[in-house]
C-alpha cells in the first residue's frame, strides 16, 4: 500500500513540477516579426486584431485565418477588426478547422499551395505551446514565429489568484501533454 501511494505522490509531484515548467515556458511576443505570411488561429477578438495589424504593417505577405465559423464572412471579419487595404486583398478564410491539429493541418495546405517557407502563428499565449507542437509536427520544415497574444480575461501571470485561470491552464496544460504523447505515438509507428 505505501508504494502505491508513494507512486501516487511522485506522479502528482512530476505533475506539478512540469507545469510550472509550462508556465515558466509560455513565450513573449517579439518585438518586430518578420515571416512570408502570418497564420491566426480563430478564438477570440485578441488573436484577430493582432493578425490583422501585423498584417497591415507588413509582418507577412499574407493572413490565413484558421478556424472560422461556416456562416462568417470575409468583410465581417474585416469590420471586426478594422482591416485595411492589405486585409482586403491578402487574407484568406479557412473553414475546415475544428482544433488546434486542424488548424495546422489547414496552414499547411495553404502554406504549400503559397510557397511559404516561414510563419507568423498568433494564438492566446497559454494556447501556443500546443499550438506550435501542432504545426511543427503538421509542416517539419517551416521556420515558425510564436506571436503569442494575451487575453484580458487569462491572468497568465497570476493564475493562482484565479480559479477560472487556474482551471483553464490546468486543461491546457492536459491538452498539450496529450499532443506530445500522440507526437510520441506518431512518430514511434
Amino acid at each position: 500500500m505505501r508504494v502505491f501511494f508513494g507512486v501516487i505522490l511522485l506522479a502528482l509531484l512530476a505533475y506539478a513540477a512540469g507545469f510550472l515548467v509550462f508556465l515558466t515556458r509560455l513565450p513573449a511576443a517579439p518585438a518586430h516579426p518578420h515571416a512570408d505570411a502570418i497564420v491566426a488561429l480563430t478564438g477570440g477578438d485578441a488573436r484577430l486584431d493582432t493578425a490583422v495589424a501585423l498584417l497591415e504593417h507588413g509582418a507577412g505577405k499574407r493572413l490565413l485565418i484558421s478556424g472560422v465559423a461556416p456562416d462568417t464572412e470575409k468583410e465581417t471579419l474585416g469590420h471586426m477588426s478594422d482591416g485595411g487595404p492589405r486585409f482586403a486583398c491578402c487574407a484568406d478564410l479557412g473553414y475546415a478547422a475544428e482544433d488546434t491539429r486542424g488548424n495546422a493541418d489547414e496552414a499547411a495546405e495553404w502554406s504549400r499551395e503559397h510557397g511559404f517557407h516561414s510563419l507568423i502563428v498568433v494564438t492566446a499565449r497559454y494556447h501556443m505551446p500546443r499550438a506550435l507542437r501542432e504545426f511543427s509536427d503538421a509542416m517539419p520544415h517551416m521556420k515558425l514565429i510564436a506571436y503569442p497574444v494575451q487575453t484580458g480575461s487569462v491572468a497568465v501571470d497570476s493564475w493562482w489568484r484565479h480559479r477560472d485561470t487556474a482551471l483553464l491552464l490546468q486543461r491546457e496544460y492536459i491538452k498539450y501533454l496529450a499532443s506530445l504523447a500522440a507526437h510520441s505515438l506518431r512518430h514511434a509507428a
